[in-house]
């Protein structure tokens, strides 16, 4: 496959008046369907389950005027990947960066997209995120620019996981005490789509799966991707899971990473990619395979010990015909479902191939992404640990178990609202003499709601360090994601992290620009970015239940500089009482 990325010949035409301002009216509700044939109760929006797909242009400003409909919680969505500069207050963080949404209310999200890419939206609110409350988000190249990828065609995925237990069960469980784990996934969805009872490959399956028997019209109906032959697509895909990480592959056509989390990557080729909760990648495949056929696109867990059968699509091609004894899927009525088994996953704990594949993401550095800053101002190491606090299983960054206030961050700092939160920062390094492949001698952490302040302008690196869980020879992989914020990748590691001998590894040439990145279990990763966006942004596990249990942390910078901030967003806490007794005006 002949793959053009080159951008220093790209054309760049633009018009002052070519962006635009997209407006949307969104009711978020609860409603009734069946997102892998199994009914249930999903949180919708417009009537829509994923959400709607927003599609802009990168300087386009983005308008959605959101309508609580849920009869007793309030609601957030944080659009994934989309820096909010100059409008922090839009990042859709409860507690963080507004008050939630109360029932029958609505907030107007007005923010700008800058930057072109793969992106998607979902709640931040309690575990909305678990509920289904998600959706993609595509930026295309702002009018009059040339896209620096070449293709004949693009489709979207959207991959999440499915519960039949209700999140708010989920929540109640990872509360208790003692905790009550929520378990793998029933499904992996694919654009909200899955089966649980029954298999569209039941017959290359050793067990005793169902094979399904479909009309076509149904919610949990397959995905199908129609191609011509000859031609390059571009496939667009995301993670919005709640838990699992995944490896998804193309039966008989290899794929071309070109884009990682809203930016370009150095290509290559890979057989299939494995997409971690918060990520999102582009890949070009071309339909160069044998057209009387149809092929599986198959998506399969990684990292956990799969409980969970893998999610099915299909790559169709058009001249395909049913024969008299082959399934026909109404929804395209001439496609047939594929003639050999779907692709075979990685053995779901083999990170060597994991780590390959993230050791191959190089940045494209040009324009659009420039090398790092080749010295930090300050380094913080986090250590990430499983406790207990009270007999409640936690989860703890420096032996701190992360608590959301009743005040958002962005009005209780700005207005100097000091008695919201915890005032004594938390700790920037970890006891080193900390072992961190076994469970600590003492497993006891604290509460707290203490906030990283960083000199606005300023590098910094972040040290995510893995440890031991609470179980002997247990640690977990964590993608972590950065609000307000790219960084650079700049390197993995085993074991502990050094760094008298670790720094002079890192690389800073060609790193990856990106806005979630994984740790694996017993090791490190290391991330640079400038303090260049002022607000107050989470940086957390993108794991929903380990957010819930405390798995992340808060960054402020600059918020001096934020400017007048919507009434609206701050109508809770303290800033609420504020502005009823003052009346003053963010």
């Amino acid at each position: 496959m002949a793959v053009v990325v080159n951008p220093w010949r790209m054309k760049v035409i633009k018009s002052a008046n070519s962006a635009k301002t997209r407006h949307l009216k969104w009711k978020v509700e609860y409603m009734h369907w069946s997102p892998d044939g199994v009914e249930s109760v999903v949180m919708g929006i417009n009537g829509q389950f994923p959400g709607p797909t927003i599609r802009a242009r990168a300087g386009d400003t983005i308008n959605i005027e959101l309508t609580n409909k849920l009869p007793t919680e309030g609601v957030v969505i944080h659009w994934h990947g989309i820096r909010q500069i100059g409008t922090p207050w839009a990042d859709g963080t409860a507690s963080i960066s507004q008050c939630a949404i109360n029932p029958g209310e609505t907030f107007v999200y007005n923010f700008k997209v800058d930057k072109a890419g793969t992106y998607f939206y979902h709640g931040h609110y309690g575990m909305q995120r678990s509920a289904g409350l998600y959706g993609s988000l595509i930026v295309d190249v702002a009018e009059g620019e040339k896209e620096i990828i070449h293709y004949d065609g693009a489709f979207n995925i959207l991959l999440t996981d499915w519960w039949h237990k209700a999140s708010h069960e989920q929540e109640v469980d990872l509360s208790s005490n003692p905790m009550r784990w929520i378990g793998e996934p029933q499904t992996l969805l694919i654009n909200g789509r899955g089966q649980f009872n029954c298999s569209l490959a039941a017959q290359y399956s050793n067990s005793t799966e169902n094979p399904c028997t479909l009309r076509g019209g149904e919610q949990y109906a397959p995905q199908i991707l129609h191609v011509l032959p000859n031609k390059t697509y571009r496939l667009r895909i995301a993670s919005s899971t709640a838990l699992a990480s995944l490896n998804l592959a193309i039966g008989n056509h290899k794929m071309v990473v070109v884009e990682a989390d809203g930016n370009y990557v150095q290509p290559f080729t890979v057989d299939n990619i494995d997409i971690y909760s918060g990520e999102s990648y582009s890949v070009l495949f071309t339909a160069n395979q044998d057209p009387s056929k149809n092929y599986w696109i198959s998506v399969n867990v990684r990292g956990r010990k799969p409980q969970t059968p893998p999610a099915l699509a299909l790559l169709h091609y058009p001249t395909t015909r049913a024969g008299p004894q082959e399934p026909a899927l109404p929804t395209t009525p001439i496609s047939t479902l594929p003639t050999s088994p779907p692709p075979v996953a990685p053995r779901w704990d083999d990170y060597d191939v994991s780590k390959s594949f993230t050791k191959k993401l190089l940045g494209l550095v040009g324009p659009t992404n420039p090398s790092p800053p080749p010295t930090s101002d300050r380094r913080i190491i986090l250590l990430n640990t499983q406790n207990f606090i009270d007999g409640y299983t936690r989860w703890s960054i420096n032996n701190v178990s992360l608590v959301l206030p009743s005040t958002p961050y962005l009005g209780a700092i700005k207005y100097g609202l000091n008695g919201s939160f915890d005032q004594t920062p938390p700790p920037d390094r970890y006891n080193y003499t900390y072992d961190v492949t076994a469970p600590a001698a003492n497993q006891n952490s604290a509460y707290g709601s203490g906030v990283y302040n960083l000199t606005f302008g300023t590098t910094v690196d972040v040290v995510l360090q893995n440890a031991n869980a609470i179980k002997a020879n247990v640690s977990e992989i964590h993608p972590w994601h950065l609000h307000g914020h790219d960084f650079w990748v700049l390197g993995y590691g085993e074991g502990k992290f050094d760094e008298s001998r670790d720094v002079a590894k890192f690389n800073l040439r060609d790193p990856p620009l990106k806005n979630t990145a994984v740790v694996y279990p017993f090791g490190w990763t290391a991330l640079r970015f400038v303090t260049d966006n002022p607000g107050v942004w989470a940086f957390h596990c993108h794991i929903e239940p380990h957010l819930h249990m405390g798995m992340g942390v808060i960054f402020a910078e600059g918020v001096d500089r934020v400017g007048k901030i919507p009434v609206e967003a701050m109508a809770c806490g303290l800033t609420g009482k504020m502005l009823m007794n003052s009346n003053v005006r963010p």
